[in-house]
């Protein structure tokens, strides 16, 4: 028997909410009092519903150039667009270069930096496995097992070839195909951030579809405040809260996009070494920092490498940290994390 549960899209995925004083379009709670002067747009771009709200400073210019700058990213990166930079170099895989776009070329050395320090667990060119798996296009099955090995013989990130000289990108192998929805939310959060500075936003909460920035500081001069999604709840069912200034918070999780088949859930992050969905019991981590790319493509990573591994990737991350959530119901956080996480839901536990 199988059924299936897609509650966005395949591109990008919402995990969880901005509470207090702003809030993004997602959470539903008792909505706040707004100052007369915030401002806020919401489009869908990035395949899925993006909201930027200014909270102090700026104007509908600096949205707009926003959303722009939202949509240049999609119109480069996307694998779900024909015509995008990253659908040119999978075309062309196994026969010649590309060459690509500063923001494409800076991408994917991003995530090819992410593969050498993760040893493949996250990988770029997961694309054959994505495809074939096709979490979140309807119609999902597991596929046979024949098929699995010839996508997952396609996945290599040591088979990408960059030319930094001319921003050239070659894929070795014919099939082999670039993905860079685990790491390029994150870079299109950190350009917004770039664009708030220039227009001297003083406070504004960036949602790019469940990818928070909360940026500035609040006139009341109090903390933001995210709260983490329950995976195992509906969306706005919030387990603990995040609180600090300026920060971004990414998640990675088996609950917004899966399918379950003979009572097994696949969800769609990839196990880069079996070609299946990664099982090692894991419901989400969440990562909290500064740098909205890096905390994309590390919830990726450290939900692939699994707790104890990566807690110690984390180490080479000063200031970040990281709330793991098991099958168990038991919460893990990387050294600092309890700072600046405090648990609501007694249903679950801190493992110390």
């Amino acid at each position: 028997m199988k059924s299936s549960k897609i509650k966005s899209s395949k591109f990008f995925s919402w995990h969880f909410f901005v509470i207090g004083f702003v809030l993004t379009c997602a959470i539903a709670t008792r909505p706040p009092r707004l100052c007369a002067k915030e401002l806020s747009k919401t489009d869908f771009v990035l395949g899925t519903l993006c909201t930027i709200r200014l909270v102090e400073g700026g104007n509908s210019a600096t949205l707009d150039e926003a959303f722009a700058r939202l949509r240049t990213i999609e119109d480069r990166m996307s694998v779900n667009k024909e015509g995008t930079e990253v659908s040119k170099i999978n075309e062309m895989a196994g026969k010649e270069a590309v060459q690509v776009s500063s923001d494409t070329f800076y991408v994917i050395s991003k995530a090819i930096e992410y593969a050498k320090i993760t040893n493949g667990a996250f990988d770029p060119s997961v694309g054959p496995l994505v495809k074939l798996w096709n979490i979140g296009e309807g119609g999902e099955k597991v596929p046979p097992s024949k098929d699995i090995l010839s996508a997952k013989a396609l996945v290599d990130w040591r088979n990408v070839v960059l030319d930094a000289s001319t921003n050239k990108v070659l894929l070795k192998k014919q099939g082999m195909r670039l993905d860079l929805g685990a790491i390029a939310k994150g870079y299109a959060a950190d350009e917004v951030e770039k664009i708030l500075t220039r227009a001297k936003v003083k406070a504004a909460v960036i949602d790019l579809g469940g990818n928070v920035f909360v940026y500035g500081t609040k006139k009341d001069k109090t903390p933001w405040r995210v709260g983490i999604q329950n995976p195992e709840s509906e969306r706005g069912d919030y387990l603990g809260i995040v609180e600090g200034p300026q920060m971004t918070v990414v998640t990675s999780g088996v609950y917004e996009r899966y399918f379950i088949e003979n009572g097994k859930r696949y969800h769609h992050i990839m196990d880069t070494k079996t070609g299946f969905p990664v099982d090692n019991g894991l419901l989400s981590v969440s990562i909290i920092g500064q740098s909205s790319i890096d905390a994309d493509a590390l919830s990726t990573s450290l939900f692939a490498l699994g707790i104890e591994k990566g807690m110690e990737l984390l180490k080479q991350f000063p200031y970040t940290y990281a709330i793991f959530i098991d099958k168990y119901k038991k919460i893990y956080l990387s050294p600092g994390a309890e700072k600046v996480f405090t648990l609501l839901d007694k249903g679950y536990s801190l493992v110390r």
